[in-house]
């Protein structure tokens, strides 16, 4: 039986996590007294990583001693600062080295750190001062002309709005040791807030295990990620995704993170690449597609790539294969969510089916079921419930809605989906997104990644529309290739398409030909705009 077991330099029995690699999927312990900043930040130096680079930047790397260094100097600092033990700071921060100073900081000295988006307007970061009831605000420099004025207009005001310069400012004369907090494996951590993909986010708790679980089970147990790899994630650290494929999975395998301030698109993920060589690569379907098509007419330098890995959304297998064809490597597809922390359902390197994703992370209990709770039979369309440890505690300050959600366990995804004959989970879309037509569900999912084997169109969006008579019937969407095909011969021809390769009522009785489709930071669709006219 292999057993690990994770230590550091203080506390170490107290804060020891044993993974049974001897059990299928590997068992999990904590010990009563756990800080899970020592199971990620101290463990490396603690097991003779100290030197191994942790963070690879334009400015140069940090190893892990570096690292464990700051993460207790900014803790410190907070300390000093008068934050107590549970209250949250909400980290409008880039994707620098300082996230990790200031998340793991606040985790190890017991405050709560809520990481946000990065992009967001001042009315938003008021609305999430107030709804945080957070203590204090801290973001990068740069972000200062929307998030000052937010916070300290919130009704709540937070104690403290800090730059990242003022707090690299405050570290540099504290202690770069920190005895951790004596919080529980059950005690909150941190937060996510919900995307906004179909609307107001939501404050996501998760408590001190939530890490680990995805880290071993999927970061490590499924992706297989070591210490000798390097990672880029092209989605940001304030999206799940992007916290585990861009931190959480890499820090606990101790591997390499290539971090980048820049927004996600083609040209910075190219360019990432090329530079830091990563073995392996995050990003989502948008962003797989944008690369498939730049790769049509400019070739880039990809051989340092082992493992793809994809989710925030359905990818279609028509980008899969086109991604194969053009780099030689294959996209494990997959499903998570913000309120599961990361992915439960994916593809794997011997197990790839293109256009589902794939079969259940070992440690995962998944069901769909119709709208009566009871399970539907093989390629049947309803609603994926999912059950596991790194399931959220609550949605901050809203009963109802966690009510709702979460039951004994059980997490309801609002996803809607199928499995086949052969037990793969087939994304059909949101649950507020699904469409009957005809009496019949149908997946906008499915049209669009119909849509997207055209050779003309760049991307897709499908939602429903109500006819004359008040019968809700597929509308498109299309950033087309290329402008000047945006014309009623492209319609006539995308219809023919559809009818051809769709069963009959699946297929867009509208098209409109817009220059790009309304999407999250995080790169989700967000068809809730679409339906309320924008684009139109």
């Amino acid at each position: 039986m292999e057993i690990e077991r994770y230590m550091a330099t203080t506390l170490a029995q107290a804060h020891t996590v044993i993974v049974d690699n001897g059990q299928n999927p590997p068992a999990i312990r904590f010990p009563p007294v756990f800080n899970v900043a020592v199971a990620f930040i101290d463990r490396q130096v603690a097991e003779g990583g100290a030197d191994r680079p942790a963070l690879r930047t334009a400015e140069g790397d940090v190893s892990y001693g570096q690292l464990a260094a700051n993460v207790a100097r900014c803790g410190n600092a907070l300390k000093s600062l008068g934050f107590q033990r549970g209250e949250r700071l909400l980290v409008v921060v880039k994707d620098t080295p300082l996230f990790f100073y200031v998340f793991w900081g606040a985790v190890k000295a017991g405050f709560v750190p809520v990481a946000v988006n990065t992009l967001l307007k001042s009315a938003d970061y008021r609305f999430l001062a107030e709804d945080s009831g957070c203590a204090g605000v801290i973001y990068s420099p740069d972000l200062a002309a929307e998030v000052v004025p937010g916070a300290r207009s919130a009704l709540n005001k937070p104690a403290h709005v800090l730059s990242t310069d003022e707090i690299a400012a405050t570290m540099k004369s504290k202690p770069d040791t920190l005895d951790p907090a004596p919080t529980r494996p059950d005690e909150d951590c941190f937060w996510l807030y919900s995307s906004g993909s179909t609307g107001k986010p939501k404050g996501v708790v998760h408590v001190h295990r939530d890490m680990v679980v995805t880290s071993a089970r999927y970061g490590v147990g499924t992706l297989g990620i070591k210490s000798q790899d390097v990672v880029f994630c092209a989605s940001k650290l304030f999206f799940s995704y992007g916290f585990g494929g861009g931190m959480t999975f890499p820090l606990w395998a101790g591997a390499t993170v290539c971090l980048c301030e820049e927004l996600p698109s083609a040209d910075m993920a190219f360019r990432m690449i090329e530079k830091f060589r990563p073995t392996v690569y995050f990003a989502v379907p948008t962003l797989y597609g944008q690369q498939v098509h730049s790769l049509d007419s400019v070739p880039r330098e990809l051989s340092s790539i082992k493992i793809a890995a994809s989710a925030g959304e359905a990818l279609p297998a028509a980008i899969f294969r086109k991604w194969q064809e053009k780099t030689g490597i294959s996209i494990l597809d997959g499903i998570g969510s913000t309120e599961a922390l990361h992915i439960f359902i994916s593809n794997r390197h011997d197990d790839i089916k293109p256009g589902t994703s794939g079969r259940p992370v070992p440690g995962y209990e998944v069901k769909i079921v119709d709208e009566a709770g009871n399970p539907v039979a093989p390629g049947q369309v309803g609603t994926l419930w999912v059950k596991g440890d790194s399931t959220a505690r609550c949605y901050w300050n809203n009963p109802e809605k966690t009510a709702l959600t979460m039951r004994d366990g059980w997490l309801n995804t609002g996803d809607m989906y199928s499995v086949d004959e052969q037990g793969y989970y087939v994304n059909a879309g949101r649950g507020d997104d699904m469409l009957k037509v005809g009496a019949m569900w149908c997946s906008p999912t499915e049209i669009e990644g119909k849509l997207l084997e055209h050779p003309k169109v760049r991307e897709a969006a499908v939602i429903g529309r109500a006819d004359e008579d008040g019968l809700v019937k597929p509308a498109a969407y299309i950033v087309p290739k290329n402008a000047a095909d945006a014309n009623d011969s492209m319609v006539q021809e995308l219809q023919e398409f559809c009818k051809s390769n769709l069963a009959g009522y699946k297929y867009p009785r509208w098209f409109t030909f817009v220059s790009e489709l309304p999407k999250t930071v995080t790169g989700k669709i967000q068809r809730f705009r679409l339906r309320q006219g924008e684009g139109a």
